[in-house]
């Protein structure tokens, strides 16, 4: 499987979600269960993740499984729920959240756990700084509209999962994904300065708009931290790029696309159908790990 490759290239990676509900434990269960036995892993999240119910939407969850030898981080309160044999590694008196500071533990005996992270990605960089002497790989569990964690200055690699619940029309939902990975994909700067408008914060319409509308900046390179700055709409930015070349000072690796074609609401979208026009559109292979 060419997920489970890629991530054997990398020492950190982000599973980020272009909704809830897209399958991203899904996707976090299958790599953990088809990684190599003598991969030595950490898992944590920025959200929660992990519990059998979704707290927003009310829709069953897949719990996460943790093999032997795993080392994760989690909440006091819900390390105190595991399933499992574990063994303490740490409890932080300086990475805290709203449901106890941040435990780490390693697995003795294979079970199922809440994984629930710190919210701030300087804390989260904290925590893997802090394992990845221990480690060959960190899986970092995405959040709602946190694509903050999957920057480059965060984590190696990304994994991006979409599906019905992002959009149920498949042509939205392809065009909307599309547009996402096309911002990952936004080529490195080569390091000269010279003909670069160079943005640090937040890339939004009202920047876009008003570089645009400076003819004294017009094909100029803009030059961004990564693709997290972006906030654009997608015609706006289409529009920008027409005049614009933009780049990024660091690049993600995006590793590939899960898909998970059933909606909340029950609605189904044709599988098949969704990966062949994600691969189209995109470049990439998707795969519905459900299915396959």
């Amino acid at each position: 499987m060419h997920l489970i490759d890629g991530l054997l290239e990398v020492r950190s990676c982000s599973l980020v979600g272009l909704e809830k509900n897209t399958g991203k434990t899904v996707t976090l269960n299958y790599l953990l269960s088809h990684l190599p036995a003598d991969c030595r892993v950490a898992v944590t999240s920025i959200g929660l993740d992990g519990e059998t119910r979704d707290q927003v939407v009310g829709t069953e969850k897949p719990e996460i499984t943790l093999r032997k030898g795993t080392v994760f981080g989690t909440t006091e309160k819900h390390y105190r729920q595991r399933k499992m044999v574990s063994e303490l590694l740490d409890v932080s008196d300086e990475i805290r959240t709203a449901l106890g500071r941040l435990v780490t533990a390693r697995v003795i005996t294979e079970g199922k756990v809440i994984i629930a992270g710190s919210g701030s990605t300087e804390m989260l960089k904290r925590w893997m700084r802090a394992v990845e002497k221990e480690v060959d790989l960190i899986l970092v569990d995405g959040a709602l509209s946190r694509m903050s964690l999957a920057s480059p200055t965060v984590s190696e690699g990304m994994i991006l999962a979409t599906g019905a619940a992002y959009s149920a029309n498949i042509d939205t939902l392809v065009r909307k994904t599309a547009y996402i990975v096309h911002l990952i994909d936004l080529p490195l700067w080569d390091g000269n300065e010279e003909d670069c408008i160079s943005v640090t914060g937040a890339v939004t319409d009202r920047v876009l708009e008003k570089i645009l509308n400076d003819k004294e900046q017009k094909g100029k390179r803009l030059l961004i931290p990564d693709f997290t700055k972006v906030f654009a709409d997608q015609m706006v930015w289409n529009r920008f790029e027409q005049q614009h070349p933009v780049v990024v000072r660091q690049r993600s690796r995006l590793l590939g696309l899960t898909v998970n074609p059933t909606a909340p609401n029950g609605m189904i979208l044709d599988s098949d159908v969704l990966c062949r026009r994600l691969n189209e559109a995109t470049g990439l292979p998707a795969v519905d790990l459900m299915k396959n």
